[in-house]
C-alpha cells in the first residue's frame, strides 16, 4: 500500500484525488497540506508542511507555485519522493527542482493526464514520419473562458514533443494576424481557443499534400488529471533520487 500526502488537500484536484484515493486497493491519503480548513477529511490535514509528522511514501502536489519552496524543502528532508503538479513555476523553482532531483525522486509533468501523455510519445514518431515529408503542423487547443493562460501549457508540451524529434530547428508561431504573409514551412503553428466549460482539447494536425492527419485529445473532467497522478504516485514510491516524467509512467504500465 502506498501512503501519500496530499499537498494541497482542499484545492479541487486534491479533493478529486482523495475520493478516488478511497476507491484504490493499493493507495491511500494518510495526511493533507492546506492553509484552508474548510473540508473535513478522513486525514489529518496541517496547515504547513513543516508541522506534518505523518509517514508516507510519496507527495502528490496540487498547490500554489508560491508553496513549492517549502515543499521541496520538505521532501528533500524527509526523503520522500514528489510529483509537483503545480504549474506557473518561475525559474528559480524549476531549478530547485533540478538541484532537489539529485537528493530525492521528483517527477513533474505540464499534464497528468495519461491520455496526453502517451499523445506526446506518439507525436515523436509522427514528426519523425511527417515532417521530412513536408507536412505542415498546428496544434489547435481549446479550453474554458476562465483559463488566464494562452497557449496552454499542454499545448506547448505537444509542441516541444515534436520539436525534440526534429532537433529543436522548428518555430513556434501564436498569433498569424500580427504577420501578413505566407506560412513558413519551419514553424508549429499553436492557436488557442476560450469559451465556455471546456475542460480542455488539444488537436494536433499534419497536413500534407491532399491529405490530413489528425491527433486530437478531449478531457471531459478533471478526473483524468486525478488519475494520472494516483498512477504517478505508485511508479514513484521507492524510486531513487532523479528527475523522471509521464513517460516513466507510461512506460511501466
Amino acid at each position: 500500500m502506498t501512503r501519500a500526502i496530499m499537498h494541497g488537500c482542499n484545492g479541487k484536484m486534491g479533493q478529486v484525488i482523495t475520493s478516488l484515493c478511497k476507491e484504490e486497493k493499493e493507495i491511500e491519503i494518510v495526511a493533507g497540506i492546506d492553509v484552508s480548513d474548510h473540508i473535513k477529511n478522513d486525514y489529518p490535514v496541517f496547515s504547513e508542511i513543516g508541522t506534518c509528522n505523518v509517514e508516507a511514501d510519496v507527495i502528490i502536489d496540487f498547490a500554489a507555485a508560491a508553496a513549492l519552496d517549502a515543499l521541496i524543502e520538505y521532501s528533500v528532508a524527509k526523503q520522500i519522493p514528489v510529483i509537483v503538479c503545480t504549474t506557473g513555476l518561475d525559474e528559480a523553482q524549476e531549478q530547485k527542482l533540478k538541484e532537489a532531483s539529485g537528493k530525492v525522486a521528483v517527477l513533474k509533468s505540464a499534464n497528468m493526464s495519461l491520455g496526453i501523455n502517451t499523445l506526446m510519445e506518439l507525436l515523436h514518431k509522427a514528426a519523425a514520419v511527417f515532417a521530412p515529408a513536408g507536412f505542415d503542423m498546428e496544434i489547435v487547443e481549446k479550453h474554458h473562458n476562465q483559463k488566464v493562460d494562452a497557449p496552454s501549457g499542454t499545448a506547448l508540451a505537444l509542441a516541444d514533443a515534436i520539436n525534440e524529434t526534429l532537433d529543436h530547428s522548428y518555430e513556434y508561431q501564436y498569433d498569424r494576424f500580427t504577420q501578413r504573409k505566407k506560412r513558413d514551412k519551419n514553424e508549429i503553428g499553436i492557436q488557442s481557443v476560450r469559451g465556455g466549460t471546456i475542460v480542455g482539447e488539444h488537436e494536433v494536425i499534419f497536413a500534407g499534400t491532399d491529405e490530413v492527419i489528425t491527433l486530437k485529445h478531449t478531457a471531459y473532467s478533471k478526473a483524468i488529471f486525478a488519475k494520472g497522478a494516483i498512477q504517478a504516485a505508485k511508479f514513484l514510491a521507492g524510486k531513487p533520487a532523479g528527475m523522471y516524467d509521464m513517460s516513466d509512467v507510461i512506460k511501466n504500465q
